[in-house]
């Protein structure tokens, strides 16, 4: 695992994926900054309709000391002016119903319908994950829930998605768990550690050593072997074993020999792998479904996964057939019947046929 990519895929995986490529796709997750006191919804048109009305970032304020209660939205109000969508410098993937927007170098969180849920007021911030969200406050990360507020105080150095009711988070230089309350279930003690999925979670103990997996109560349940891991999915999760990428069941089992140069997870039941120079899918057995001749690839998602030939993207079905025509500078998953596309400076939402459904130049 490259620890530089690591807090970035922990916090992001797979949002990242789902993100409409922007001029600064590396900064992202959470600390407040300019604070909006304007609430703004997008009309059917893709315009947005400022009203102002409120202080929507109160929950943030009262974190810090700087309001007593929650300012009042009056719906009363008539717009008092029109702003462009392209007021957004970047549009993330929607992950239960909500998409993370940038506005100047400040994040919030837009509805399906455009309207902004939670105004820009962030640094970083990331997915909507079993109802939470990981936000900055100044240097340290917390939670917050759908109404934008802090329902986990800011308090560690790094933090995950939550994921089978339980987060990573880092303290000082080590890695542990927390459930919905905040409450530490699992004492920080790794120097890696990724999401629970399927109830393990890879870790790994001291950088520089072997990767394993633990359960819920922190027990090693597959013994640390491993040069390199992936989350389980679907029953199996790809390892590293010298140099070769293969999988193994949750018993530690190997179920498909390793051989690949790299590999991914399995969704859908099929998994991308890399043979020779190109990528191709297989399936549970090892078995080739479809040929290795892509440059790039991503997970399946919603039956269509992204992949690129002659430095374009395009979506192809689980046949292989090629669904969306290879015409993207850059191609995301699919989530919510949506996925993040970029043509040149343009960039948006398309639609399973290809359309865009929104669309912005920047």
């Amino acid at each position: 695992m490259k620890k530089t990519s690591f807090f970035f895929l922990c916090l992001f995986i797979p949002v990242w994926l789902t993100y409409a490529q922007s001029k600064d796709a590396n900064t992202q997750l959470p600390s407040p900054g300019n604070q909006f006191s304007e609430s703004k919804y997008i009309d059917k048109s893709k315009t947005v309709i400022v009203n102002s009305q409120t202080d929507t970032i109160s929950s943030i304020n009262r974190v810090l000391g700087n309001s007593e209660a929650d300012s009042e939205i009056d719906d009363t109000k008539e717009p008092e002016s029109k702003i462009s969508f392209n007021q957004f410098d970047y549009v993330g993937g929607f992950f239960e119903g909500l998409a993370v927007v940038k506005v100047g170098e400040d994040y919030g969180y837009i509805n399906e319908d455009g309207e902004i849920v939670i105004p820009p007021q962030f640094d970083l911030v990331g997915r909507f994950s079993e109802g939470f969200a990981t936000v900055k406050v100044g240097s340290l990360f917390g939670y917050i829930n759908k109404k934008g507020d802090i329902v986990i105080n800011p308090q560690f150095n790094y933090a995950c998605d939550f994921s089978e009711g339980v987060a990573g988070v880092r303290v000082g230089g080590k890695w542990g768990f927390i459930n919905r309350k905040g409450e530490m279930v699992i004492k920080p003690q790794y120097d890696f550690a990724w999401l629970f999925s399927e109830g393990l979670a890879a870790i790994q103990v001291e950088f520089g050593d072997k990767y394993g997996y633990i359960d819920k109560t922190g027990e090693i349940v597959i013994e640390s072997q491993y040069d390199d891991i992936l989350p389980f999915s679907e029953g199996v999760a790809g390892v590293k074993i010298e140099g070769k990428w293969g999988y193994i069941d949750k018993e530690g089992n190997i179920v498909i020999d390793p051989q690949f140069r790299d590999a991914g997870v399995f969704t859908e039941g099929l998994a991308m792998v890399l043979i020779g120079a190109k990528f191709g899918y297989i399936d549970k057995i090892g078995k080739i479904i479809i040929e290795p001749k892509f440059e790039a690839a991503w997970p399946y998602s919603e039956g269509l996964a992204p992949v690129k030939i002659d430095k374009k993207w395009g979506y192809i079905n689980k046949k292989g057939k090629t669904i969306i025509n290879f015409q993207f500078d850059f191609a995301g998953i699919f989530s919510e019947g949506m996925a993040g596309v970029r043509i040149g400076d343009e960039w948006g939402f398309i639609d399973k046929t290809g359309k865009f459904v929104w669309k912005t130049k920047k």
